[in-house]
């Protein structure tokens, strides 16, 4: 029977850093690191939780952070590995901002909503933080070459969110860099449905018209959330596209 290897952690609980937060960072390192090889077979969630004393969600959402970093692969049947080291440019993480200006095109933004607030309890969720927690919720219309091509709204902890006015100029993403927030992983959904009668309004197009719709929570490099949006895009404007590499067995 093949081993599973048990990684050395040793857990801080009087860190303000969550357990799971704290086991991804540590298993991440080892692997960063190359302490860990690709191909290595890890220990289960359950050997995990029971070994350092923790739940099984808290295992779980650890193991499944470094799975969407890529750092970890499951398979069925046959459990959870290091993932083998990628052979192709991971390109850099974008703001909507950045890729018009890659485009060569010019972007411009209209901050509609920024507000200062308490999360809700679903916000909370989103975020990874207690209901209450101060929040920032923002709500922009994006432009292309004056014409406008998507409504961005984003939820993020407030020690993390930018000015309004700066929001008019430079992308969220590129601000929160350079305010020190290193976004190392997002994970995404994208969908398309009818736009609400207010979206094809801001959007000058009709009801109708079909939107796209992408849903991103945005981690930095010790796995805590530092940001959730949910964007807007017209459908006869914005392409999304992305290359899929299949791992050797």
């Amino acid at each position: 029977m093949r081993l599973r290897y048990q990684p050395n952690i040793v857990l801080d609980r009087e860190s303000p850093t969550p357990l799971h937060a704290q086991i991804s960072e540590l298993i991440g390192r080892e692997i960063t690191e190359g302490i860990l090889s690709p191909g290595t077979l890890l220990e289960n969630e359950v050997s995990l939780a029971r070994r350092l004393k923790v739940s099984r969600p808290t295992a779980r959402r650890a193991m499944q952070t470094l799975v969407e970093q890529g750092l970890l692969l499951r398979r069925r049947g046959a459990g959870t590995i290091v993932a083998p080291k990628p052979r192709h440019r991971i390109g850099r993480l974008s703001s909507l901002n950045e890729e018009i200006r890659g485009a060569g095109k010019l972007p411009s933004t209209e901050v509609l909503t920024y507000q200062h607030t308490a999360a809700s309890e679903t916000v909370a969720r989103l975020l990874d933080r207690p209901i209450g927690s101060p929040v920032v919720e923002l709500e922009r219309l994006r432009y292309r070459d004056g014409v406008p091509l998507a409504i961005l709204y984003n939820w993020l902890p407030a020690e993390f969110a930018p000015g309004s006015a700066e929001l008019n100029k430079s992308g969220l993403y590129e601000l929160m860099r350079n305010a020190g927030v290193k976004i190392a992983s997002t994970t995404q959904s994208v969908s398309a449905e009818r736009p609400k009668l207010r979206h094809a309004k801001l959007l000058a197009i009709t009801p109708r018209q079909p939107v796209l719709i992408i849903e991103r929570t945005a981690f930095d490099d010790h796995g805590h959330v530092v940001e959730w949006g949910r964007h807007v895009y017209r459908g006869d404007l914005y392409h999304y596209e992305s290359t899929v590499f299949a791992q050797a067995d």
